[in-house]
């Protein structure tokens, strides 16, 4: 199975969910991007990590890298590689002596260990299909604002909206750079 590689876009802070983040990985040469929910302390240790940064004691995932490390095992990818009832799972690649040893994880953890050891990140393209979703290139880089939304009196749910309206609504959100928002509209779409 081929697989894609993905780089981190963005770390971001759910205005909707105040304990969640989400990370946005993004097609290596491509507009598409999988936005994945995470928690509070999985954001801390990939932003930890991305900024370079050293606390005075190591963080679990630090403890993690050290431990591998001490060991001589080294992290070669990590692949997100099966995604279920809208659960992101995947694997760490490792090697020792020229052995190949694959370690179940969670994503987020798995992120947080692939900055760690600045190896690459990659998943397949069924899950690309299923939870990607595609950035438009005209809004990419263009600085511009995001288009206002309309007030509405009574704001309809998800799930009391037409297909049509979804997909229109992933649109907007997608031009706003709200990949929460397009994750949440993409599972409820995904449900149909």
């Amino acid at each position: 199975m081929d697989k894609i590689r993905l780089d981190i876009v963005a770390l971001s802070h759910s205005v909707t969910q105040s304990h969640n983040y989400a990370v946005v990985l993004g097609e290596e040469g491509g507009s598409r991007r999988l936005p994945i929910v995470i928690g509070g302390f999985e954001a801390q240790a990939i932003a930890v990590a991305m900024e370079n940064m050293s606390p005075n004691r190591p963080l679990t995932h630090d403890l993690f890298m050290n431990a591998l490390l001490a060991f001589n095992v080294t992290l070669k990818e990590i692949v997100i590689n099966n995604l279920l009832d809208g659960i992101f799972y995947a694997q760490l690649i490792c090697e020792r002596d020229g052995e190949i040893i694959p370690i179940d994880s969670r994503t987020s953890d798995a992120i947080a260990m692939a900055v760690r050891f600045e190896c690459p990140i990659y998943t397949h393209e069924f899950i690309m299909e299923t939870a990607g979703v595609v950035l438009d290139e005209s809004a990419e880089g263009s600085g511009a604002a995001p288009k206002p939304q309309k007030k509405r009196q009574k704001a309809k749910t998800l799930q009391e909206r037409s297909t049509a309206e979804l997909e229109k609504m992933l649109e907007e959100v997608l031009t706003a750079e709200d990949y929460e928002k397009a994750a949440e509209i993409r599972d409820e779409l995904n449900k149909r």
